[in-house]
């Protein structure tokens, strides 16, 4: 059953006690072990959560399906109510790793499949764990499906949408005749339209595992592996294999146990540069960040000052964060520490208005014990950094009720300065729910720069967004020609609405926003 809580949310913080106000929490019940992967925030300012999960009906008798995991996705819109539900079924365990939110208002979900052809699968197993892509629409219908593999175990870990409309799809090739380790880089490239254009292996002499992909301002990707692997003798020019599929050895070694990996990649899909990064001890990477000026590494830390790591560990795993400019050379590092065992697990920057500048950093998390228990450990925390990386607040979000294992899976900082944090609460190991909590943070809203109205994309071809920057209970959004005449009328109580351009014809007009308060504001927008 699914449960909408609103009033006030308690955070405890480091710096004393502190209320912050709920927008809503949605809590998504389940009788299995169900596995929390992303949650994203569309264009239109909905959300889409995505995971993995078995179905309650499963085990009727009139259901099609058998008794693994599904694809499984529910999007909700401005006010957490639900929108749409959908799972997509192979015959056997089917894991969702990752979604991206498409230009065109749909979404391609990607995961690792142990299925052949059935149900929803439309494509024959290729051999072990193969790669599947669904492309969907808005709505949660598909488009095109794609089933990626060989005789290898291929799995996939991020994807994002390229210049071109097309993708890139992250993961990991393992045990492969292909590859340098026991497990390697694996990125391909698809056209907008599902077809691979070409695959990528990347790889040391041991295990390297792709955690994030972000893209970048250039039109390509940034790759963040952790890497326990050597680098490969010889490596200081790529391997070149077949047409569709090329090879690159990785030339940085490791300075430890396990290091951060980062691999700069053209629009092209082509190695412009590689860095490390680690102590001695183990260092597993999480996630990746734009900036204005760079990117933003996150992880964990186990190792004292080494390598080259400039900053030590207070207590067990320390989160360590590194910003390094577009060239990929460090800028600084520091780390922070919420005791035991401190996992990282998304991270979002705060840019001005115009995307020129960064402003702040919201990090999210959950700790574990390890030996001794603290009392907010398995709950969700935030951190919020300036962008020097300086600490500004930390605290701890329960919500209405703490259960006993509470892990956080991702973090979203939305444009209007609220967040959403995503993750799994559990009793008992083996009976996770999905705890979905939305709050509004004034210290964070006071650094959000609004514009009244903003139009995106303007030029616009078929579908554009109007956000409206003010508080308001109710909006009317109506378009003009340049001559006056009024061509539509959209009632809105969202943030951010969908306006239909199709039938303009290419040139310039107004949209004006007018509220039940007498508030106004007008901007300009291009049909091209």
């Amino acid at each position: 059953m699914n449960k909408i809580y609103s009033g006030a949310l308690f955070l405890c913080s480091f710096l004393g006690i502190s209320a912050q106000e709920v927008v809503w929490q949605k809590d998504i019940k389940s009788s299995t072990q169900d596995f929390l992967s992303q949650i994203i925030t569309t264009i239109d300012g909905q959300y889409l959560i995505s995971g993995s999960s078995i179905q309650s009906n499963k085990l009727t008798a009139e259901s099609k399906q058998n008794n693994g995991y599904d694809f499984h996705l529910i999007k909700l819109n401005q006010q957490g109510e639900k929108v749409w539900e959908k799972y997509f079924s192979g015959q056997n365990h089917d894991f969702l790793s990752a979604t991206v939110s498409t230009q065109e208002g749909g979404f391609l979900i990607s995961g690792t499949t142990y299925s052949g052809k059935g149900v929803d699968k439309k494509e024959d197993s290729k051999g072990g764990s193969d790669i599947w892509l669904i492309r969907i629409n808005e709505f949660g219908d598909e488009l095109w499906q794609k089933t990626i593999g060989g005789t290898s175990d291929e799995e996939v870990r991020s994807v994002i949408q390229t210049t071109d409309l097309g993708f890139f799809v992250a993961g990991n090739i393992q045990n492969s005749e292909k590859g340098y380790g026991s497990k390697d880089v694996l990125l391909i490239k698809l056209d907008k339209n599902g077809k691979e254009t070409f695959q990528l292996i990347l790889g040391g002499k041991g295990l390297d595992e792709v955690e994030k992909m972000i893209p970048t301002k250039d039109g390509g990707a940034l790759l963040g592996v952790y890497s326990r692997s050597s680098a490969v003798a010889g490596s200081g020019m790529p391997e070149v294999g077949s047409k569709a599929i090329s090879h690159q050895p990785k030339s940085s070694g490791n300075y430890g146990e396990g290091d951060y990996w980062i691999i700069k990649l053209s629009k092209d899909g082509k190695v412009e540069w590689e860095k490390n990064f680690g102590g001695k001890g183990d260092d597993h990477l999480r996630t990746l960040a734009l900036t204005s000026t760079g990117y933003l590494i996150g992880g964990e830390s186990r190792s004292e000052r080494s390598g080259n790591k400039t900053v030590g560990i207070e207590e067990g795993t320390d989160l360590w964060l590194i910003s390094l400019n577009e060239r990929g050379e460090e800028i600084w590092q520091k780390s922070y520490n919420f005791k035991n065992r401190d996992v990282l697990m998304g991270m979002s920057v705060l840019h001005s208005w115009d995307e020129k500048s960064s402003k702040g950093i919201l990090l999210g998390g959950y700790t574990q014990a390890e030996g001794k228990i603290e009392n907010d450990d398995e709950t969700f925390w935030m951190l919020y950094l300036d962008y020097n990386g300086n600490e500004q607040w930390r605290k701890y979000v329960k919500g209405e009720s703490k259960k006993k294992e509470e892990r956080l899976s991702d973090i979203k900082l939305n444009r209007d300065g609220s967040i959403v944090l995503a993750g799994t609460s559990a009793e008992e190991l083996g009976k996770e729910n999905w705890k979905i909590v939305k709050l509004g943070d004034k210290q964070i809203d006071q650094l959000i720069e609004k514009q009244d109205i903003k139009i995106y994309p303007n030029p616009v071809s078929d579908y554009a967004y109007v956000e409206i920057g003010f508080d308001f209970k109710e909006a009317d959004i109506v378009l003009y020609d340049m001559g006056g005449r009024q061509l539509q009328i959209l009632k809105t109580k969202n943030k951010v609405t969908k306006i239909n351009t199709q039938a303009l014809v290419q040139g310039a007009y107004l949209i004006t926003i007018k509220t039940n308060d007498y508030k106004t504001a007008n901007a300009k927008i291009i049909k091209k």
